[in-house]
């Protein structure tokens, strides 16, 4: 079977079933971003979901439409042909999905952003380690950041290409995360997140530098005045990968 947009299908069997078994999804609204060839999504109707699907291929959703026939008539399954990177989202309170790996962090913020109880998603496996990376390691990066901001995040079991079709060339990582509220006060979160993607995109230099880098184009110049004033220096000559969630939020909550 052709992989669209950059979607690798799910064929084995075990697989499937062990990644629909992670989250009770009985009755719950799920959603499901990449249905791809069916295979989680007949898993997770089988296990009682009420299921919202959003697929971008035309062909696909043809194809899914037709499959699923007796269950959209019934109301368990509603397919939406969409970009899960911009398109609406009805309300969920499960997702259990096979990203596409190109759409992966794009998706990842975006959901972040809605209220839900749990996420099962699967990533391409460096994808998955750069989520987890502790804050203060050099694997440290945007994504851990601001996943584990918002986020606790626990590494299930990963998956070899053979349990796929087409096989793609790396290994892939299943994960759940579970949202919670910061562990840290943000007074603004798109400062927060601002200031986060600021110092990651020069992670190579101090925090006083990456803050002044950004100035213009990330953060105004008189906050990152106020900032530099205000900091210590032991954070000021820091690199990005060094400092902890705490850090980051003493940054962004400077008034």
């Amino acid at each position: 079977m052709k992989a669209y947009h950059d979607q690798h299908f799910l064929v084995d069997t075990n697989a499937v079933n062990r990644i629909a078994d992670l989250a009770e999804v009985r009755g719950k609204k799920v959603l499901e971003i990449g249905p791809g060839n069916g295979a989680l999504t007949r898993a997770l109707l089988d296990r009682g979901a009420v299921l919202h699907a959003i697929e971008l291929d035309s062909q696909l959703c043809e194809q899914l439409a037709d499959t699923f026939s007796e269950e959209i008539k019934s109301g368990q399954l509603t397919l939406q042909q969409g970009d899960a990177t911009r398109c609406g989202i009805p309300p969920f309170e499960i997702t259990v999905s096979n990203l596409p790996y190109s759409a992966s962090s794009k998706i990842t913020f975006r959901l972040l952003e809605y209220g839900f109880e749990v996420a099962v998603l699967m990533y391409q496996t460096e994808f998955a380690e750069r989520m987890v990376a502790k804050a203060g390691t050099k694997d440290c990066g945007r994504l851990s950041i601001m996943v584990q901001t918002y986020a606790a995040v626990q590494s299930c079991f990963r998956l070899p290409p053979q349990c796929f079709s087409p096989r793609p060339q790396v290994h892939s990582t299943v994960v759940k995360i579970f949202p919670r509220d910061p562990i840290f006060y943000i007074g603004d979160r798109r400062l927060y997140a601002d200031v986060v993607r600021a110092l990651f995109s020069h992670r190579r230099k101090t925090v006083r530098n990456g803050l002044r880098g950004a100035v213009g184009s990330m953060l105004g110049e008189a906050w990152v005045g106020r900032v530099m004033a205000a900091l210590p220096e032991e954070i000021l000559k820091s690199r990005p990968e060094e400092l902890y969630l705490e850090d980051f939020a003493t940054i962004a909550n400077i008034p």
